[in-house]
Protein backbone atom coordinates (compact mmCIF):
# COMPACT_ATOMS: atom_id res chain seq x y z
CA UNK A 1 0.00 0.00 0.00
CA UNK A 2 0.99 3.59 -0.50
CA UNK A 3 0.43 6.01 2.36
CA UNK A 4 0.25 9.77 1.75
CA UNK A 5 3.32 11.46 3.25
CA UNK A 6 3.68 15.11 4.18
CA UNK A 7 5.12 17.38 6.90
CA UNK A 8 2.89 17.94 9.92
CA UNK A 9 1.56 21.21 11.24
CA UNK A 10 2.00 22.29 14.84
CA UNK A 11 -1.59 21.36 15.71
CA UNK A 12 -0.79 17.75 14.70
CA UNK A 13 2.06 17.53 17.21
CA UNK A 14 0.13 15.44 19.71
CA UNK A 15 -0.58 12.71 17.14
CA UNK A 16 2.99 12.87 15.80
CA UNK A 17 4.55 12.50 19.25
CA UNK A 18 2.03 9.82 20.13
CA UNK A 19 3.46 7.58 17.41
CA UNK A 20 6.91 8.00 18.95
CA UNK A 21 5.59 7.25 22.42
CA UNK A 22 4.13 3.99 21.13
CA UNK A 23 7.13 3.07 19.02
CA UNK A 24 9.68 3.72 21.77
CA UNK A 25 7.49 2.52 24.66
CA UNK A 26 8.02 5.89 26.30
CA UNK A 27 5.71 8.15 28.28
CA UNK A 28 7.34 11.59 28.31
CA UNK A 29 6.59 14.14 30.98
CA UNK A 30 4.53 17.00 29.47
CA UNK A 31 7.46 19.39 30.01
CA UNK A 32 9.79 17.01 28.12
CA UNK A 33 7.31 16.89 25.27
CA UNK A 34 7.20 20.68 25.14
CA UNK A 35 11.01 20.89 24.98
CA UNK A 36 11.00 18.34 22.20
CA UNK A 37 8.33 20.28 20.33
CA UNK A 38 10.29 23.52 20.69
CA UNK A 39 13.26 21.90 18.95
CA UNK A 40 11.19 20.42 16.13
CA UNK A 41 11.58 21.84 12.62
CA UNK A 42 8.03 21.26 11.44
CA UNK A 43 8.87 21.81 7.79
CA UNK A 44 11.37 18.91 8.08
CA UNK A 45 8.97 16.45 9.71
CA UNK A 46 7.28 13.73 7.68
CA UNK A 47 4.23 11.69 8.59
CA UNK A 48 2.64 8.79 6.74
CA UNK A 49 -1.15 8.79 6.95
CA UNK A 50 -3.60 5.89 6.98
CA UNK A 51 -6.77 7.89 6.51
CA UNK A 52 -6.81 10.35 9.42
CA UNK A 53 -4.34 8.27 11.46
CA UNK A 54 -0.64 9.10 11.53
CA UNK A 55 0.92 5.67 11.10
CA UNK A 56 4.62 6.53 10.80
CA UNK A 57 6.87 9.53 11.41
CA UNK A 58 10.34 10.94 11.04
CA UNK A 59 12.06 14.31 11.26
CA UNK A 60 15.33 16.14 10.75
CA UNK A 61 17.47 18.55 12.74
CA UNK A 62 19.46 20.91 10.49
CA UNK A 63 23.00 20.71 11.82
CA UNK A 64 26.41 22.11 11.13
CA UNK A 65 28.61 19.07 11.79
CA UNK A 66 32.36 18.64 11.84
CA UNK A 67 33.77 16.34 9.17
CA UNK A 68 37.45 15.65 8.48
CA UNK A 69 39.05 18.97 7.67
CA UNK A 70 36.00 21.21 8.06
CA UNK A 71 32.29 21.53 8.70
CA UNK A 72 29.23 20.77 6.57
CA UNK A 73 25.46 21.18 6.74
CA UNK A 74 24.18 17.74 7.75
CA UNK A 75 20.65 16.37 8.00
CA UNK A 76 20.33 14.96 11.52
CA UNK A 77 17.65 12.28 11.17
CA UNK A 78 15.53 11.78 14.26
CA UNK A 79 12.09 10.71 15.53
CA UNK A 80 11.75 7.63 13.32
CA UNK A 81 8.89 5.35 14.30
CA UNK A 82 5.91 3.37 12.99
CA UNK A 83 2.81 2.45 14.97
CA UNK A 84 2.93 -1.18 16.16
CA UNK A 85 -0.38 -1.71 14.37
CA UNK A 86 1.17 -0.69 11.03
CA UNK A 87 4.47 -2.57 10.95
CA UNK A 88 5.48 -4.67 7.93
CA UNK A 89 3.52 -2.50 5.50
CA UNK A 90 6.45 -0.67 3.90
CA UNK A 91 5.76 2.58 5.74
CA UNK A 92 9.31 2.99 7.03
CA UNK A 93 10.75 2.41 3.56
CA UNK A 94 8.42 5.01 2.06
CA UNK A 95 9.38 7.53 4.76
CA UNK A 96 13.13 6.90 4.42
CA UNK A 97 13.09 7.19 0.64
CA UNK A 98 11.01 10.37 0.69
CA UNK A 99 13.22 11.86 3.37
CA UNK A 100 16.45 11.17 1.47
CA UNK A 101 14.97 12.65 -1.70
CA UNK A 102 14.04 15.78 0.27
CA UNK A 103 17.52 16.01 1.78
CA UNK A 104 19.09 15.76 -1.67
CA UNK A 105 16.78 18.42 -3.07
CA UNK A 106 17.72 20.69 -0.17
CA UNK A 107 21.41 20.35 -1.13
CA UNK A 108 22.66 18.50 1.95
CA UNK A 109 25.19 15.88 0.89
CA UNK A 110 25.24 13.94 4.18
CA UNK A 111 22.65 12.57 6.60
CA UNK A 112 23.39 11.16 10.06
CA UNK A 113 21.47 9.45 12.84
CA UNK A 114 21.60 7.49 16.07
CA UNK A 115 20.07 4.04 15.54
CA UNK A 116 17.74 2.66 18.19
CA UNK A 117 18.09 -0.69 16.40
CA UNK A 118 21.32 -1.14 14.47
CA UNK A 119 19.83 -3.71 12.11
CA UNK A 120 17.49 -1.20 10.46
CA UNK A 121 19.43 1.57 8.77
CA UNK A 122 21.94 -0.32 6.67
CA UNK A 123 18.98 -1.14 4.44
CA UNK A 124 18.74 2.55 3.60
CA UNK A 125 22.42 3.13 2.92
CA UNK A 126 23.59 4.25 6.37
CA UNK A 127 26.93 2.94 7.58
CA UNK A 128 28.31 2.72 11.11
CA UNK A 129 30.54 5.80 11.15
CA UNK A 130 31.60 6.13 14.79
CA UNK A 131 31.90 3.95 17.84
CA UNK A 132 31.88 4.62 21.56
CA UNK A 133 33.23 2.98 24.69
CA UNK A 134 31.01 2.39 27.70
CA UNK A 135 33.30 2.62 30.73
CA UNK A 136 32.86 1.52 34.33
CA UNK A 137 35.94 2.72 36.22
CA UNK A 138 36.31 1.83 39.92
CA UNK A 139 37.90 4.40 42.19
CA UNK A 140 40.50 1.88 43.33
CA UNK A 141 41.65 1.53 39.72
CA UNK A 142 41.79 5.22 38.84
CA UNK A 143 45.51 5.91 39.32
CA UNK A 144 47.14 7.79 36.46
CA UNK A 145 50.43 6.91 34.77
CA UNK A 146 53.52 8.96 35.51
CA UNK A 147 53.83 11.80 33.07
CA UNK A 148 50.10 12.40 32.63
CA UNK A 149 49.62 16.07 31.65
CA UNK A 150 49.18 18.63 34.39
CA UNK A 151 49.30 22.39 34.83
CA UNK A 152 49.82 23.95 38.27
CA UNK A 153 47.89 27.01 37.09
CA UNK A 154 44.70 24.96 36.80
CA UNK A 155 42.13 24.55 39.55
CA UNK A 156 38.78 22.83 39.88
CA UNK A 157 35.73 24.99 40.63
CA UNK A 158 32.30 23.68 41.57
CA UNK A 159 29.49 25.42 39.68
CA UNK A 160 25.75 25.17 39.20
CA UNK A 161 25.24 24.13 35.57
CA UNK A 162 22.42 26.56 34.77
CA UNK A 163 24.42 29.49 36.14
CA UNK A 164 27.44 28.83 33.92
CA UNK A 165 25.56 27.94 30.75
CA UNK A 166 27.28 30.63 28.67
CA UNK A 167 30.68 29.35 29.81
CA UNK A 168 29.82 25.75 28.92
CA UNK A 169 28.58 26.83 25.51
CA UNK A 170 31.80 28.77 24.91
CA UNK A 171 34.04 25.83 25.84
CA UNK A 172 32.05 23.46 23.65
CA UNK A 173 32.10 25.87 20.71
CA UNK A 174 35.88 26.22 21.01
CA UNK A 175 36.45 22.47 20.57
CA UNK A 176 33.63 21.82 18.08
CA UNK A 177 35.86 21.75 15.00
CA UNK A 178 38.37 19.25 16.41
CA UNK A 179 36.49 15.95 16.25
CA UNK A 180 34.40 14.67 13.31
CA UNK A 181 30.81 14.04 14.32
CA UNK A 182 30.53 16.92 16.77
CA UNK A 183 27.74 19.29 15.83
CA UNK A 184 26.69 22.82 16.72
CA UNK A 185 24.01 22.94 19.41
CA UNK A 186 21.13 25.38 19.32
CA UNK A 187 19.50 26.90 22.40
CA UNK A 188 16.93 24.12 22.64
CA UNK A 189 19.58 21.39 22.73
CA UNK A 190 21.49 23.23 25.45
CA UNK A 191 18.28 23.55 27.43
CA UNK A 192 17.81 19.79 27.15
CA UNK A 193 21.43 19.09 28.17
CA UNK A 194 21.07 21.20 31.31
CA UNK A 195 17.49 20.19 32.16
CA UNK A 196 17.25 19.17 35.81
CA UNK A 197 13.68 18.62 36.86
CA UNK A 198 12.95 15.53 38.93
CA UNK A 199 11.84 13.61 35.85
CA UNK A 200 15.15 14.48 34.16
CA UNK A 201 17.14 13.09 37.06
CA UNK A 202 15.58 9.61 36.80
CA UNK A 203 16.72 8.76 40.32
CA UNK A 204 20.33 9.77 39.70
CA UNK A 205 20.36 13.06 41.58
CA UNK A 206 20.85 16.67 40.53
CA UNK A 207 22.97 17.64 37.55
CA UNK A 208 26.38 18.76 38.80
CA UNK A 209 29.25 20.63 37.20
CA UNK A 210 32.95 21.19 37.76
CA UNK A 211 35.11 23.59 35.77
CA UNK A 212 38.82 23.43 35.07
CA UNK A 213 40.08 27.00 34.99
CA UNK A 214 43.17 29.14 35.40
CA UNK A 215 43.38 32.81 36.29
CA UNK A 216 42.39 33.83 32.76
CA UNK A 217 39.68 31.47 31.55
CA UNK A 218 37.73 28.24 31.87
CA UNK A 219 39.49 25.50 29.94
CA UNK A 220 37.04 22.64 30.39
CA UNK A 221 33.99 21.29 32.16
CA UNK A 222 32.37 18.07 33.31
CA UNK A 223 28.64 17.49 33.77
CA UNK A 224 27.50 14.53 35.84
CA UNK A 225 24.99 13.08 38.28
CA UNK A 226 25.80 11.07 41.38
CA UNK A 227 23.59 8.18 42.41
CA UNK A 228 23.94 7.97 46.18
CA UNK A 229 24.27 4.33 47.26
CA UNK A 230 25.38 2.65 50.48
CA UNK A 231 26.49 -0.89 51.20
CA UNK A 232 24.95 -3.18 53.82
CA UNK A 233 27.76 -2.31 56.22
CA UNK A 234 27.27 1.44 55.82
CA UNK A 235 30.14 1.95 53.40
CA UNK A 236 29.56 4.54 50.66
CA UNK A 237 29.04 2.95 47.26
CA UNK A 238 27.98 5.91 45.09
CA UNK A 239 28.00 5.84 41.31
CA UNK A 240 28.96 8.89 39.27
CA UNK A 241 27.28 9.09 35.86
CA UNK A 242 29.43 11.28 33.63
CA UNK A 243 27.29 13.07 31.05
CA UNK A 244 29.83 15.33 29.36
CA UNK A 245 33.52 16.14 29.69
CA UNK A 246 35.06 18.64 27.28
CA UNK A 247 38.32 20.53 27.54
CA UNK A 248 40.50 22.74 25.38
CA UNK A 249 43.78 20.99 26.25
CA UNK A 250 45.09 17.70 27.72
CA UNK A 251 46.00 19.11 31.14
CA UNK A 252 42.49 20.45 31.71
CA UNK A 253 40.96 17.20 30.51
CA UNK A 254 43.17 15.15 32.82
CA UNK A 255 42.29 17.33 35.82
CA UNK A 256 38.57 16.97 35.10
CA UNK A 257 38.88 13.18 34.84
CA UNK A 258 40.79 13.06 38.14
CA UNK A 259 38.13 15.22 39.78
CA UNK A 260 35.25 12.91 38.87
CA UNK A 261 37.22 9.72 39.53
CA UNK A 262 38.21 10.87 43.03
CA UNK A 263 34.92 12.34 44.17
CA UNK A 264 34.03 11.56 47.78
CA UNK A 265 31.48 8.82 48.54
CA UNK A 266 31.76 7.51 44.95
CA UNK A 267 32.99 3.99 44.22
CA UNK A 268 32.88 4.05 40.41
CA UNK A 269 32.36 6.25 37.39
CA UNK A 270 30.22 5.28 34.42
CA UNK A 271 30.71 7.08 31.12
CA UNK A 272 30.39 6.68 27.36
CA UNK A 273 33.38 8.15 25.58
CA UNK A 274 35.17 8.21 22.20
CA UNK A 275 37.26 5.14 21.45
CA UNK A 276 40.43 7.28 21.58
CA UNK A 277 39.59 9.23 24.73
CA UNK A 278 42.85 9.98 26.59
CA UNK A 279 41.55 8.14 29.65
CA UNK A 280 42.38 4.94 27.75
CA UNK A 281 46.04 6.01 27.94
CA UNK A 282 46.12 7.64 31.38
CA UNK A 283 45.08 4.77 33.65
CA UNK A 284 47.97 2.73 34.97
CA UNK A 285 45.88 -0.43 34.55
CA UNK A 286 43.76 -0.23 31.42
CA UNK A 287 41.74 -3.25 32.55
CA UNK A 288 40.02 -1.01 35.08
CA UNK A 289 38.26 0.75 32.22
CA UNK A 290 35.92 -2.27 32.08
CA UNK A 291 35.17 -1.07 28.57
CA UNK A 292 32.50 -2.35 26.24
CA UNK A 293 32.21 -1.25 22.65
CA UNK A 294 29.10 -0.02 20.86
CA UNK A 295 28.07 1.73 17.66
CA UNK A 296 27.37 5.44 17.86
CA UNK A 297 26.76 7.71 14.84
CA UNK A 298 25.50 6.30 11.52
CA UNK A 299 26.17 8.28 8.32
CA UNK A 300 24.63 8.23 4.86
CA UNK A 301 26.09 9.87 1.75
CA UNK A 302 23.07 11.47 0.09
CA UNK A 303 25.15 12.89 -2.77
CA UNK A 304 28.33 10.86 -3.21
CA UNK A 305 30.15 13.40 -5.38
CA UNK A 306 29.41 16.42 -3.19
CA UNK A 307 30.15 14.55 0.04
CA UNK A 308 33.49 13.10 -1.06
CA UNK A 309 34.56 16.44 -2.55
CA UNK A 310 33.78 18.31 0.69
CA UNK A 311 36.09 16.67 3.24
CA UNK A 312 39.84 16.49 3.73
CA UNK A 313 41.99 13.40 3.22
CA UNK A 314 44.92 12.04 5.18
CA UNK A 315 46.85 10.83 2.13
CA UNK A 316 46.71 11.22 -1.66
CA UNK A 317 44.33 8.88 -3.46
CA UNK A 318 43.16 8.38 -7.04
CA UNK A 319 40.55 5.61 -7.39
CA UNK A 320 37.48 4.80 -9.43
CA UNK A 321 34.59 3.71 -7.21
CA UNK A 322 31.66 1.69 -8.45
CA UNK A 323 28.91 2.55 -5.99
CA UNK A 324 25.78 0.45 -5.47
CA UNK A 325 22.78 2.45 -4.18
CA UNK A 326 19.23 1.30 -4.85
CA UNK A 327 17.64 3.83 -2.45
CA UNK A 328 19.26 6.96 -3.94
CA UNK A 329 19.78 5.87 -7.57
CA UNK A 330 21.49 9.14 -8.49
CA UNK A 331 24.50 7.84 -6.56
CA UNK A 332 24.70 4.52 -8.36
CA UNK A 333 27.50 4.26 -10.90
CA UNK A 334 31.20 5.00 -11.22
CA UNK A 335 32.95 7.93 -9.61
CA UNK A 336 36.57 8.96 -9.84
CA UNK A 337 37.84 10.25 -6.51
CA UNK A 338 41.05 12.24 -6.76
CA UNK A 339 42.38 13.84 -3.60
CA UNK A 340 45.48 14.97 -1.80
CA UNK A 341 45.89 16.57 1.59
CA UNK A 342 44.72 19.98 0.34
CA UNK A 343 41.91 19.36 -2.17
CA UNK A 344 39.51 16.71 -3.46
CA UNK A 345 37.38 16.02 -6.51
CA UNK A 346 34.76 13.33 -7.16
CA UNK A 347 33.30 13.14 -10.66
CA UNK A 348 31.35 10.62 -12.73
CA UNK A 349 33.42 8.47 -15.06
CA UNK A 350 33.22 5.57 -17.50
CA UNK A 351 36.62 4.23 -16.46
CA UNK A 352 37.02 0.69 -15.14
CA UNK A 353 36.47 0.52 -11.37
CA UNK A 354 39.22 -0.02 -8.83
CA UNK A 355 36.75 -0.82 -6.02
CA UNK A 356 33.08 -1.87 -6.03
CA UNK A 357 31.20 -1.20 -2.82
CA UNK A 358 27.78 -0.34 -1.36
CA UNK A 359 27.08 3.28 -0.48
CA UNK A 360 26.79 2.28 3.20
CA UNK A 361 30.49 1.38 3.23
CA UNK A 362 31.37 4.92 2.15
CA UNK A 363 29.04 6.36 4.80
CA UNK A 364 30.73 4.24 7.46
CA UNK A 365 34.16 5.51 6.42
CA UNK A 366 33.19 9.12 5.75
CA UNK A 367 33.93 10.57 9.20
CA UNK A 368 37.35 8.93 9.31
CA UNK A 369 36.63 5.93 11.50
CA UNK A 370 35.50 3.32 8.99
CA UNK A 371 36.65 -0.25 8.48
CA UNK A 372 37.05 -0.62 4.72
CA UNK A 373 40.04 -2.95 5.12
CA UNK A 374 38.08 -5.20 7.47
CA UNK A 375 35.07 -5.19 5.15
CA UNK A 376 37.32 -6.12 2.25
CA UNK A 377 38.84 -8.97 4.26
CA UNK A 378 35.30 -10.11 5.10
CA UNK A 379 34.37 -10.22 1.43
CA UNK A 380 31.94 -7.31 1.56
CA UNK A 381 33.82 -5.14 -0.94
CA UNK A 382 35.30 -6.05 -4.32
CA UNK A 383 38.79 -4.86 -5.16
CA UNK A 384 39.58 -4.79 -8.89
CA UNK A 385 43.00 -3.11 -8.62
CA UNK A 386 45.51 -4.44 -6.11
CA UNK A 387 45.98 -2.09 -3.16
CA UNK A 388 43.04 0.15 -4.03
CA UNK A 389 41.06 -0.58 -0.85
CA UNK A 390 44.09 0.05 1.35
CA UNK A 391 44.80 3.34 -0.45
CA UNK A 392 41.17 4.44 -0.09
CA UNK A 393 40.99 3.43 3.58
CA UNK A 394 44.22 5.27 4.37
CA UNK A 395 43.07 8.44 2.64
CA UNK A 396 39.69 8.42 4.39
CA UNK A 397 41.14 7.75 7.86
CA UNK A 398 41.31 10.60 10.36
CA UNK A 399 42.45 11.46 13.86
CA UNK A 400 40.82 12.10 16.27
CA UNK A 401 38.25 9.36 15.90
CA UNK A 402 34.70 10.46 15.09
CA UNK A 403 32.17 10.77 17.89
CA UNK A 404 29.04 12.90 18.20
CA UNK A 405 28.60 12.59 21.95
CA UNK A 406 24.93 13.61 22.25
CA UNK A 407 21.94 11.72 20.90
CA UNK A 408 19.66 13.88 18.77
Amino acid sequence: MSYPIRPISEDEWSSFSGVLAEGFNWTPHPAQSERWKANTEFDRTLAAFDGDVIAGVTGIHSFTMTVPGGQLPVAGVTAVSVLPSHRRRGILSQLMRRQLADVCERGEAVAALYASEAVIYGRYGYGRASDGLSLRIPKHGSAFVAGAPSDPALRITVAKPAEVRATLESVYESILAERPGQYRRNEHLWTAVLADEEFDQDGAGALRCVLAEDSDRVRGYALFRVKSLWGDNGQPDGELLLRELYATDPAAQALLWQSVLNRDLVSRVRATRPVDDPITQWLTDVRHLNASWGDELWVRLVSVDAALSSRAYSAPVDVVLEVADDVCPWNAGRWRLTADTTSASCKPTDEAPDVSLPVAALGGAYMGGGSLDAQHAAGLLTEHSAGAVRALATALSWSPAPWAGLVF
